[in-house]
């Protein structure tokens, strides 16, 4: 079975994942990378030439494969994975799933520091917008999505990367005993 992590961009799933992998003593893999890799293009590439629903599309595919898998793995979603619901039944079917929670601010804070780093993923915002105000709405809508993905939720405000994956862990022992 794989751990899936899933949750919105900016809330740690690729760090955590790292962690909870290299604990655990598994692979770690990033779908958002998978993605890049098998097409030889970046995210805001792909969303550029082939628009979100061809995106999704290949998010979908590569979930499929990563899903069957023999060797379990630490699998960080991308944010946006869960919006089809062939998806949260891949990911219920082959895994369980984990949804790092924060609060909109937090995440608008995280995905502009990312953003002054090189951006790796579509533009967040409307020109003239307001982040956190983008974040609150699509998150709104997300969140029954991630609720219905997900059998555990963690905080991770104000939390560190090993402070999350040691709640993770936690919760992983007491579901196998």
């Amino acid at each position: 079975m794989h751990l899936y992590l899933t949750g919105y961009r900016g809330s740690g799933k690729t760090s955590v994942a790292r962690t909870l992998a290299s604990e655990l003593g598994v692979d770690a893999i990033d779908l958002d990378a998978v993605i890049e890799r098998e097409a030889g293009r970046t995210i805001p590439e792909l969303f550029a030439d082939e628009g979100e629903s061809g995106f999704r599309d290949r998010e979908s595919e590569a979930l499929a494969r990563v899903a069957e898998r023999r060797e379990a793995a630490v699998v960080a979603l991308g944010g946006g994975a869960i919006l089809r619901e062939e998806n949260r039944q891949v990911i219920r079917r082959s895994g369980r799933c984990v949804w790092l929670v924060a609060r909109p601010e937090t995440l608008a804070a995280r995905i502009a520091a990312d953003e002054q780093d090189g951006p790796q993923r579509p533009s967040l915002t409307t020109p003239g917008g307001d982040p956190a105000e983008e974040v609150a709405r699509v998150l709104e809508q997300r969140q029954p999505l991630y609720a219905a993905a997900a059998e555990h939720r963690v905080e991770v405000d104000d939390q560190s990367i090993d402070e999350i994956a040691e709640q993770i862990l936690t919760w992983l022992d007491q579901q196998l005993t």
